[in-house]
């Protein structure tokens, strides 16, 4: 499927294995491709990231919301918030974890140590931005996969990566508007 990205998907898909890598992460995450679109310049994904905001200071802010979700060990606030309406107080959980075994100990997909391997595996999630990617692009007729695409699927799928989007203003909706104009009425599966 490698072959079907254009060079600035290539791009993102590269970024995201050097993102996983400085953040000591085994797997490369939904995480690690939103990283890597908002390293990009000069490409679809980028311009509707800019359009909508999402540079300078709010890209950095997006960047502590990241640091923060892998603190909580992956969990979105949806999923804290329903953790608290069992009583659970997440944050106090990650404190007295941190405070025993060390800072960042609970984010997910973290090195444990032992041989490194060759090439870093996609985790779930970010096989299902990938693919979802695919299936919008053949949505839209669109011949290759582009970072917008990857940008599009972030936005969709459940999770960290959406919710952080969507806070700092990029929505489904919003970047379909910006990429083409329309309101993103039909979603791909």
């Amino acid at each position: 499927m490698f072959e079907r990205f254009t060079k600035d998907a290539r791009a993102v898909v590269v970024g995201a294995v050097e993102h996983s890598e400085r953040t000591g992460a085994e797997t490369v995450g939904e995480e690690h491709l939103l990283l890597a679109l908002l390293d990009r310049e000069a490409s679809r994904a980028s311009f509707a990231l800019a359009s909508l905001g999402l540079t300078g200071e709010r890209r950095e802010s997006v960047e502590r919301s990241l640091t923060e979700a892998r603190r909580r060990g992956g969990l979105s606030r949806a999923d804290a918030d329903a953790l608290s309406g069992l009583g659970i107080d997440l944050s106090e959980i990650v404190s007295r974890v941190e405070e025993a075994h060390g800072e960042g100990v609970l984010a997910p997909g973290r090195k444990t140590g032992g041989r490194r391997a060759k090439r870093r595996a996609f985790a779930e999630g970010a096989k299902g931005v990938v693919e979802r990617s695919l299936r919008m692009a053949v949505a839209r007729h669109d011949r290759r996969i582009g970072d917008e695409h990857f940008l599009l699927a972030l936005t969709v799928r459940p999770g960290v990566p959406a919710e952080v989007l969507a806070d700092h203003g990029v929505t489904y909706e919003k970047v379909m508007r910006v990429l083409y104009g329309d309101g993103g009425t039909a979603k791909a599966g």
